[in-house]
């Protein structure tokens, strides 16, 4: 039977597709493999990365500002409820006086025969169950009236501080979460921002970063720009900011060591004496607004579209700011950023 069998045929056209299909793919594949690297992105320039740190920086500095603002109400919502909790430590005190109080006078009607059942209510465990009843201070003496009545304030303004308490700490709740997000923006922006800086070589890392500085002023020039300030206020801030020169740039700091931009302003007007809002949004707001051609030494001048980033007016088109991570508190001219408004606070 196998001899009757008809012989094979090759299948010549689907041989040669295939062996065209994988000449096609060998080909593709060698292309990808030799010439991967070719076709990759280029090396950003130094003149690209520099662009791109400072908008990475910009970025940060935007997010560090909704920081700074977020941790101002937190710390403030910390305060206002361990306030509650000591005035509720205080009510609960004048509570227990005023249970004392009736305490004494179920004593004086136990010894005489007898302990009248509101009393006995009074001096339980839920009190505030009876009290909201009239029936009691119609039964009750003078004496237990005023004492009683001392009782239910006491209670209800432990419950309302209980209240606030607890609003407070939904809001303390919200806020921390709110800071967690802010500082993972800040902190992401900024090692995108050194990871770039990285590709740089050190030359080129300095130029981003100092190729706006310039050397530190003497001291004639520093107690120039305080005697042109408008007052002693706005001059003692004005030798703050020539005395940090050269500090660090630390988002979130308010030195003595440290600071970030609005930190450094702040830090500056309250060694004058003067209390300043935690971000730039809010200083704007904290005085007098100025046209530019009106600075005057001491001035907060602020940049950028969303009001982000302060500096501290000194005269001469120079202010002292704290830029960013890869520069110190330095003197820079007012025109190297997007000018936004001024603000003269005193």
């Amino acid at each position: 039977m196998g001899t009757h069998r008809r012989p094979r045929q090759r299948a010549t056209g689907g041989s040669r597709a295939r062996t065209a299909a994988t000449i096609t793919l060998a080909g593709a594949a060698t292309a990808t493999g030799l010439g991967g690297t070719g076709h990759a992105d280029p090396q950003p320039t130094a003149a690209q990365v520099r662009a791109k740190v400072d908008k990475l920086y910009q970025e940060a500095e935007v997010a560090t500002e909704k920081y700074n603002g977020a941790k101002e109400k937190a710390d403030a919502a910390e305060r206002r409820l361990e306030e509650l909790r000591d005035e509720a430590a205080r009510k609960e005190d004048r509570l227990n006086s005023a249970r004392q109080a009736l305490g004494s006078v179920a004593a004086a009607q136990y010894r005489s025969g007898g302990l009248d059942p509101a009393l006995q209510l009074a001096l339980s465990s839920d009190p505030d169950r009876y009290l909201d009843g009239a029936a009691f201070v119609e039964r009750a003496g003078s004496r237990q009236t005023a004492e009683v009545g001392r009782v239910r304030k006491e209670l209800r303004e432990i419950e309302r501080l209980r209240g606030a308490a607890r609003v407070e700490v939904s809001s303390l709740t919200s806020r921390r979460a709110e800071l967690k997000r802010h500082r993972e923006t800040v902190t992401g922006k900024l090692e995108s921002a050194r990871r770039l800086l990285s590709r740089l070589t050190a030359e080129e890392r300095a130029d981003v970063g100092d190729r706006t500085s310039r050397s530190a002023p003497g001291p004639r020039e520093s107690l120039s720009a305080s005697a042109q300030a408008p007052n002693s206020r706005a001059a003692a801030a004005v030798a703050y900011a020539y005395q940090k020169l050269g500090s660090p740039y630390v988002w979130g700091a308010t030195g003595p060591n440290a600071f970030d931009c609005s930190g450094l302003t702040q830090a500056a007007y309250r060694a004058a004496g003067i209390s300043l809002p935690r971000t730039t949004y809010a200083q704007i707001d904290a005085g007098r607004r100025v046209p530019r051609s009106q600075l005057q030494p001491g001035d907060l001048v602020f940049f950028y579209s969303g009001i982000s980033h302060v500096g501290l007016y000194v005269g001469n088109g120079q202010m002292i700011h704290a830029p960013n991570p890869s520069a110190p508190v330095r003197v820079a001219p007012v025109d190297e950023m997007p000018f936004a408004g001024a603000t003269r606070v005193v």
